[in-house]
C-alpha cells in the first residue's frame, strides 16, 4: 500500500515539473512568426473542415484548439493593446492566439505615420505572453482566402466599425458570419494619448535627451533652441545645488540648535540642584548682604551750628 503510494506521488511530481517546465518555456520565448516551422505545422496539421461556432468554442467541447486572430498597428505597445490580446487569448477555454501586425507602409497610408517601425512593432508583440504566433505584414481588409489559408475561426477587435474604401465597417461581414469576436479597449490609453502627452512636454524630453548626450541635430531642433534649452538645464542644475546647500545648512543649524537645548538643560538642572539642596544656609549666608544691598544709609541725626538747640529734633526720613 506504502509503495503505490509511494509511485502516486513520485507520478505526481514528474507531471507538476513538467507542467512547470513546458510553462518556463512557453514564457521564456518569444512567439514564433507565422512562417516559422512551428506554426507551419500547426496550421498544416489544423482540420479547417470542422467548423467552430461560437457556442461551441465558448462550452469548450472542440475537438481542436480554437483559432482566433488579432490585428493592429501596435505602436508604442502599451497595457491596452496587452488586455486587448489578453481577452482574446482567454475568450474560449482552448485558444491558439494569431496576431497580425500590419507593416510601415500600410499603416503610414491608412493610419498615418508611427513612432516605431514596423520590424520594432513585430518584435513589441512577439514578447507578449498572450501571443502564439505573429503574423508579419497583416492586411488591412479580410478576404476568405485570407482566413482560411490561416485557418482562422474568429476574428477578434473592438465593435466600433471601422471605415474603409470598400465598406463602412471592415468587420460588418464577419459579424454576420459569427466570426468576429468582441473586445474591450482600455479607456485613457491609446498610442495617440502617450504620443499626445509627449508633445505636450516636449521641452522636458528633448532637455532631458541633451542632458543624456544627444545632439541637437539627432533631436531635429534649432541651434537657439539648443542653446536655450542647454542654459535652462544649467538654471535647474543651479537651482537644485541650492537647494541642497540651503537644506544642508538648515540641517547644521537644527543640530547646534539642538545640541545648545540639550547643554542649557544641563546648566539648568545643576544649578537647580545646587541651589535646592542646602537653601537655608544660602538664605542665612546672603540675608544681611541683601537687606544692606536694597537699604542704603540715612541721613545722620546731627544737628548744625546755625540751628537753636532748643528746637525740636526733625524727624529723619529713612527709606525701607
Amino acid at each position: 500500500m506504502s509503495r503505490k503510494r509511494s509511485r502516486s506521488r513520485s507520478e505526481e511530481n514528474v507531471t507538476t515539473t513538467t507542467y512547470v517546465q513546458n510553462l518556463t518555456n512557453a514564457f521564456s520565448t518569444a512567439a514564433p512568426f507565422s512562417e516559422d516551422p512551428d506554426p507551419t505545422k500547426i496550421r498544416a496539421e489544423c482540420d479547417y473542415n470542422i467548423k467552430i461556432t461560437l457556442e461551441m468554442a465558448k462550452s469548450g467541447n472542440v475537438p481542436r484548439p480554437v483559432r482566433v486572430y488579432a490585428d493592429g498597428a501596435f505602436d508604442l505597445f502599451h497595457q491596452g493593446h496587452a488586455k486587448v490580446l489578453m481577452q482574446a487569448k482567454q475568450a474560449f477555454p482552448n485558444v491558439y492566439l494569431i496576431v497580425g501586425v500590419s507593416n510601415d507602409k500600410m499603416v503610414h497610408e491608412m493610419k498615418g505615420r508611427t513612432v516605431m517601425d514596423e520590424d520594432e512593432r513585430y518584435n513589441a508583440v512577439r514578447h507578449c505572453r498572450y501571443v502564439d504566433e505573429v503574423l508579419r505584414n497583416a492586411p488591412w481588409e479580410y478576404t476568405d482566402e485570407f482566413l482560411e489559408k490561416h485557418k482562422i475561426d474568429f476574428v477578434a477587435h473592438d465593435d466600433i466599425p471601422y471605415e474603409s474604401e470598400n465598406t463602412e465597417d471592415t468587420y460588418g461581414e464577419l459579424k454576420k458570419r459569427g466570426m468576429f469576436l468582441t473586445t474591450q479597449r482600455t479607456e485613457g490609453v491609446s498610442t495617440s494619448d502617450i504620443v499626445a502627452r509627449i508633445v505636450r512636454d516636449y521641452d522636458i524630453y528633448v532637455r532631458r535627451n541633451l542632458a543624456r548626450g544627444y545632439s541637437a541635430k539627432e533631436l531635429n531642433v534649432s541651434y537657439i533652441k539648443e542653446k536655450t534649452l542647454r542654459l535652462q538645464n544649467k538654471m535647474d542644475e543651479l537651482k537644485d545645488k541650492g537647494k541642497k546647500y540651503i537644506d544642508t545648512i538648515g540641517e547644521r543649524t537644527d543640530d547646534i540648535i539642538m545640541k545648545w537645548e540639550d547643554k542649557s538643560r544641563e546648566v539648568i538642572d545643576n544649578f537647580l540642584t545646587y541651589f535646592f539642596k542646602k537653601p537655608l544656609r544660602i538664605w542665612n549666608e546672603s540675608k544681611g548682604k541683601l537687606l544692606k544691598a536694597l537699604t542704603p544709609p540715612g541721613t545722620p541725626d546731627v544737628a548744625t551750628d546755625d540751628e537753636d538747640d532748643s528746637s525740636p529734633p526733625k524727624k529723619i526720613r529713612r527709606l525701607v
